[in-house]
């Protein structure tokens, strides 16, 4: 009988790509990364990460967790309700929700806020309600805002257009849609985060829609611990994988990988002011 040939998984280190980097869209306060924070940031760093936005979902996520980040000033910061959240947000939460927004300087933007319509759950009107309210929040504070669009990219569209989001800054995180949403997100003066997902075999459309958007246009994340990029899927994801995903991107647009390292990093300190 033949042994199954291992897996390779390089050292995402061997790329040897500079401290231009920048992770946009992390979970550093969830449990997953409880044991060894200080580990993770080290491994990205040495990956060629230089700045990292950690997502904290909710007020009380950020009241109970930012103090970690307090010995980590490459770490900057986002907060909103998250649409799957959307049921047991009340008018207390939004308020604590601008509080923070209004007085803590490394909060960079809302977010991530939006729709999901994968799951049946919250109702699709409590969603929208929570959504527009944020982004009435967004406006009177002039804030930035990133989204998350699961299945439901039309209503999304609609709402920050009703809203008068077009031109204003906003990033749509963990882009999944094809390349006419990728080209209307673009002409809207927007931008996109793409994950790790851009590295499976499955993930053709959203392949397309890179090649269809201008580097200038486009963020990396890894939204860890989830989507995982090939080589590593399977494992709990980290900010380290990065230039995987980069990779991908060059390969999709045919540039080389420094160039994509360097202008998503820079784009993503443009645009939540880092």
């Amino acid at each position: 009988m033949s042994k199954k040939k291992r897996r390779e998984r390089p050292d995402p280190a061997s790329f040897g790509l500079p401290a231009t980097g920048a992770e946009s869209h992390a979970h550093l306060d969830l449990p997953e990364f409880d044991a060894d924070l200080p580990e993770v940031l080290a491994r990205a760093k040495a990956a060629g990460v230089a700045t990292f936005g950690n997502v904290f979902l909710g007020p009380e996520a950020y009241h109970a967790n930012a103090a970690r980040f307090a010995d980590h000033p490459e770490v900057f910061f986002l907060c909103g309700v998250h649409p799957n959240d959307a049921a047991k947000a009340t008018g207390d939460t939004l308020a604590a929700l601008a509080g923070l927004l209004r007085t803590e300087p490394r909060l960079k933007a809302l977010g991530e806020i939006g729709l999901d319509y994968y799951w049946p759950e919250p109702p699709h009107d409590i969603q929208l309600r929570i959504f527009r309210a944020q982004l009435e929040l967004a406006r009177q504070l002039d804030l930035r805002v990133v989204i998350h669009s699961r299945e439901a990219h039309a209503d999304c569209l609609e709402a920050l257009l009703d809203l008068g989001f077009s031109g204003r800054p906003v990033l749509w995180h963990c882009f999944a849609g094809d390349a006419d949403l990728a080209r209307t997100v673009a002409a809207h003066g927007w931008h996109l985060s793409i994950p790790g997902s851009v590295t499976y075999p499955t993930s053709e459309r959203l392949a397309e829609a890179v090649a269809a958007t201008d580097l200038s246009r486009l963020l990396i994340e890894t939204d860890c611990p989830f989507l995982t990029p090939e080589p590593y899927r399977g494992k709990r994801n980290e900010p380290a994988f990065l230039p995987f995903t980069a990779a991908k991107i060059a390969d999709i647009l045919g540039l080389p990988l420094e160039t994509v390292w360097t202008a998503t990093g820079h784009n993503a300190r443009n645009f939540f002011g880092v």
